[in-house]
């Protein structure tokens, strides 16, 4: 009998088995890397699709107001588009953004955007800051007003509450970006500490503003107003034997007393002269100061009342100023008219001029001039 001879499994298929012929099997490797294929063309065709709808402007609609605050990143800003409508997809909009490197520019505010507009449209208004101007408010501080005075006039035009605006205004506080607040003492005796540092100007302030915002405002216009000045300055204050804030107070008794500005520095001077002789300034305007309404004319029983300003009873300069002096009125504190005169007395014809003097005999005959010419 004959050895059975080795046999190859190829020669020989398993029972059962069916193995596709050559064409066979090369169409089905063609299939396979069609559909795979057609799928990344579906996937690709789909994100392409998903991203040109989610960047393509968003409906028309009404214009809306969105703001940007500050501290939000411009992905964060990218959801508030969206739901205000302005954009489609905050997502896609927020990758574009990192794709054109946009969004560090982007200024805070308040923006009026349209649904429908073109997202570069946007990105551009974002860059240059064209915010929507908010609402203000306009308002005039006489000079030689009160704080009182200025808080009324602020309670009036409903910009501020006088109670509000007069707690803040004697509130021993530190208010910061501001220099010239920082020389007023510590005196109980002050009647209002702010006084004489909120600057008489017009100014214009965002209407929301809060009275504390109103307050820092004047105060730093008092600070610009002194930067104007020449820079030694400061050295008129060892020259004249006062520290700044009784250069202040000179300044706003000035302002309450006189109204021609060429007599100014005279007066200043003058107030200097009585200090340096230690005579009482006596001086109409403090006792006005203490009066609930203003006199046209004083009374000996007023000029009795009992306080630190009162300078008909009291040597010496008040403990602050009774008024905000303007920046001319500041300049002739700074820079007094050196004469030797120790009077002065309004004269009664309507010019708001005075008559001055170096003696009181001098001066009571300028009284009798002036009286002269009332009624002229």
């Amino acid at each position: 009998m004959r050895r059975a001879e080795h046999q190859n499994s190829e020669d020989f298929p398993e029972e059962g088995a069916v193995r596709p012929s050559g064409p066979r099997r090369g169409r089905i490797t063609f299939w396979v890397i069609v559909t795979i294929l057609g799928l990344m063309l579906i996937t690709a065709g789909s994100l392409y699709l998903y991203i040109w709808n989610g960047l393509r402007p968003a409906p028309t609609g009404d214009v809306v107001q969105v703001e940007l605050k500050k501290g939000t990143s411009p992905f964060g800003f990218a959801e508030v588009l969206e739901d205000q409508g302005v954009i489609r997809n905050a997502f896609i909009f927020k990758y574009y953004l990192r794709y054109k490197n946009e969004g560090p520019r982007f200024q805070a505010g308040v923006y009026e955007l349209s649904p429908g507009m073109d997202k570069d449209a946007i990105i551009a208004k974002l860059n240059a800051g064209e915010t929507l101007k908010e609402e203000t408010m306009r308002f005039t501080i006489p000079e030689g007003f009160t704080v009182e005075q200025i808080a009324e006039t602020l309670d009036k035009a409903g910009y501020a509450k006088k109670a509000d605006f007069m707690a803040l205004a004697d509130k021993d506080q530190v208010w910061s970006d501001v220099d010239a607040v920082k020389k007023i003492p510590k005196n109980p005796d002050l009647r209002h500490r702010l006084e004489g540092y909120l600057f008489p100007d017009t100014y214009e302030l965002v209407k929301a503003s809060k009275p504390e915002e109103i307050i820092k405002r004047l105060l730093q216009e008092l600070d610009h107003k002194l930067d104007t000045l020449p820079e030694n300055w400061e050295d008129s204050l060892a020259t004249n034997n006062v520290d700044f804030h009784g250069m202040m107070t000179i300044a706003s008794l000035v302002e309450r007393e006189v109204v021609v500005d060429a007599e100014r520095p005279i007066v200043a001077g003058i107030i200097y002269n009585r200090l340096k002789k230690g005579m009482p300034l006596q001086i109409d305007a403090t006792v006005q100061y203490l009066l609930d309404k203003q006199k046209e004319r004083l009374l000996i029983d007023d000029l009795q009342v009992d306080s630190p300003y009162n300078t008909y009873k009291v040597d010496g300069l008040p403990p602050g100023p009774i008024a905000s002096p303007s920046l001319k009125s500041i300049e002739a504190a700074l820079f007094p008219k050196e004469t030797e005169y120790y009077f002065y007395v309004t004269k009664k014809d309507g010019s708001h001029e005075h008559l001055f003097a170096e003696t009181l005999k001098e001066h009571n005959r300028n009284i009798e001039k002036s009286n002269q010419t009332a009624g002229q």
